[in-house]
C-alpha cells in the first residue's frame, strides 16, 4: 500500500530546511558568522525597539506622536535591550576596517573601494524617497492636516540620518581605523561638560556628538579588526566598565534613563547622543565581543544561519522600511475607528498589551514591504549554468554586495 503524500505544511517545512543546508554549504568557511548574527540582531533590535515605544495617537482628526516611556518610565528596561545602535556600529567598524585593510593589499583604489560599500548602502534610499515624495502630494492634494503629513513624514524619513553618519564615518575608515577609542569618548565627555555642567557654548554644540558618539563604537570594531579586542578580558572590561559609567551618570549626574528620546522631555540621551549613550554603547559592545563564540556555534545551525543570512542580505531595507509598515497599518486600520494599541494614548499596560499584538501585523506589512523594495537593495543578479558533479546543471547565484564581508555570499543554490 503506498504510502500517504506529506502535507502541505511538512512539504513547506522541508524546502526550508533543504534552502538552509544549501545556504549553510555554499557559506565559506572563513567567514565569521558571529559578525553577521550581531548585524541582524542590532537591526531586529532597533525595529522592535521602535514599534515597541512608538505611537501615533489619533485627536483631532490628526495624527501625532506619542512614546509610553512618557507615561511609564518604569518601561525604561525596554529601550536598555533594544537601542542597538552601538553595535551596528561596531560591526560597521570591524568590517570597514576589514575591507579596507584587504582592499588595499589587492591594490584597489579607496574611491572603488568606497563606491562598493557605499552602493548597497545608500542604493535602498532612492525608493524610500521616491514613494514618500509621492505620497505627501497625494497627502497635501487631499488636504490633509498638516501635523499628520509633519507627523509621518518626519518618522519615514527619521531613518536616514543612521545612514548619513554611517556613510561619513564609512568614508573617514582610512583616517579613523587607528584611532583610540579614548579620543572621541573625550569629546563627547567635554561637550556634555559644556552642555550640561557649565551651561555654556552654542546650542548646536551638542550635534559634535553625532559623530564623535558614534565613533567611539566604530572605532572599536576598528580595534577589533586589528586584534586588540580578542581577548574576553577586553570584552570584560568594556561591559563592566560602560555599565558602571552609565549607572553612574544616570543616578549620579541626572542623565535620563531612558535610552532613547522621549517626547516632551528636556533631554534626550540618543537626540544628539549624551555621554551615557555613548557609555551604555562600550557596554553593548563588551557584551557583544562576549558573546561571539557563542554565537558562531550556534550559527553553525543551518535554520539559524539562513535566518541570519536573510536579514543581512536586506538589512537596510529593513531598517528603512520598519517605520512606514508601522504607519501604513496605523493608517489603514482608522478605517476602523481609535483601535488600542495602535491609535491610542499610551498611557497604559493595556496599551502594551495591545501593541504586542500589533507586532504580527506590523512584521506582516514589513514583509510586504521587502517584497516590493529589496531588490533596490540586493542588486541585478545574474545566473549561469556550470556543470556538476554527476554532469547535471547546477544553478550559481551571483550576487554583487558592497563588501565581502557585508552580506552573506550563497554561491550555489
Amino acid at each position: 500500500m503506498p504510502e500517504p503524500a506529506p502535507s502541505a505544511p511538512r512539504r513547506a517545512l522541508h524546502a526550508i530546511r533543504q534552502g538552509a543546508h544549501r545556504v549553510d554549504a555554499a557559506t565559506p568557511a572563513s567567514r565569521d558568522r558571529a559578525v553577521d548574527a550581531l548585524r541582524a540582531f542590532a537591526i531586529l533590535g532597533v525595529v522592535l525597539g521602535h514599534w515597541l515605544v512608538t505611537a501615533l495617537v489619533a485627536e483631532d482628526g490628526a495624527l501625532r506622536t506619542a512614546s509610553p516611556l512618557g507615561p511609564m518610565p518604569w518601561l525604561a528596561p525596554i529601550s536598555w535591550v533594544f537601542q542597538t545602535l552601538a553595535v551596528f556600529f561596531l560591526v560597521g567598524g570591524h568590517v570597514a576596517t576589514r575591507g579596507h585593510a584587504s582592499a588595499a593589499a589587492r591594490g584597489v583604489p579607496y574611491g572603488a573601494w568606497l563606491r562598493s560599500r557605499l552602493t548597497r548602502l545608500l542604493r535602498p534610499v532612492l525608493a524610500l524617497l521616491v514613494l514618500w515624495t509621492v505620497a505627501t502630494t497625494a497627502l497635501l492634494l487631499t488636504g490633509a492636516p498638516f501635523d499628520t503629513l509633519h507627523t509621518l513624514v518626519k518618522l519615514a524619513l527619521s531613518p536616514l540620518w543612521f545612514l548619513l553618519v554611517f556613510a561619513a564615518l564609512t568614508a573617514a575608515t582610512p583616517l579613523v581605523a587607528r584611532l583610540n577609542p579614548l579620543w572621541p569618548l573625550a569629546v563627547v565627555l567635554h561637550v556634555d561638560v559644556l552642555r550640561f555642567g557649565l551651561h555654556a557654548g552654542p546650542t548646536w554644540l551638542g550635534w559634535v556628538n553625532l559623530a564623535a558618539g558614534w565613533l567611539v563604537p566604530y572605532t572599536l570594531g576598528a580595534a577589533w579588526a586589528r586584534g586588540e579586542l580578542d581577548t574576553r578580558r577586553a570584552a570584560w572590561v568594556l561591559l563592566l566598565g560602560g555599565t558602571t559609567a552609565t549607572a553612574a551618570l544616570v543616578i549620579g549626574a541626572g542623565y535620563p534613563a531612558s535610552m532613547v528620546g522621549v517626547p516632551g522631555a528636556t533631554v534626550s540621551n540618543l537626540n544628539p547622543p549624551t555621554l551615557a549613550a555613548v557609555t551604555f554603547g562600550v557596554a553593548q559592545c563588551g557584551l557583544a565581543l562576549l558573546v561571539r563564540d557563542r554565537l558562531r556555534r550556534a550559527m553553525c545551525r543551518p535554520l539559524a544561519w539562513a535566518a541570519v543570512a536573510l536579514v543581512n542580505l536586506s538589512a537596510m531595507t529593513i531598517f528603512l522600511w520598519h517605520q512606514t509598515a508601522l504607519m501604513a497599518t496605523t493608517a489603514t486600520a482608522l478605517l476602523a475607528g481609535r483601535l488600542p494599541g495602535l491609535h491610542t494614548l499610551p498611557d497604559g499596560p493595556g496599551w502594551v498589551a495591545a501593541r504586542l499584538v500589533w507586532l504580527p501585523v506590523f512584521t506582516l506589512v514589513l514583509a510586504l514591504c521587502w517584497t516590493a523594495f529589496r531588490a533596490h537593495e540586493q542588486g541585478a543578479r545574474r545566473r549561469r549554468p556550470v556543470s556538476g558533479a554527476r554532469g547535471r546543471s547546477t544553478v550559481v547565484r551571483v550576487h554583487r554586495t558592497a563588501d565581502r564581508e557585508a552580506a552573506p555570499v550563497v554561491r550555489r543554490v
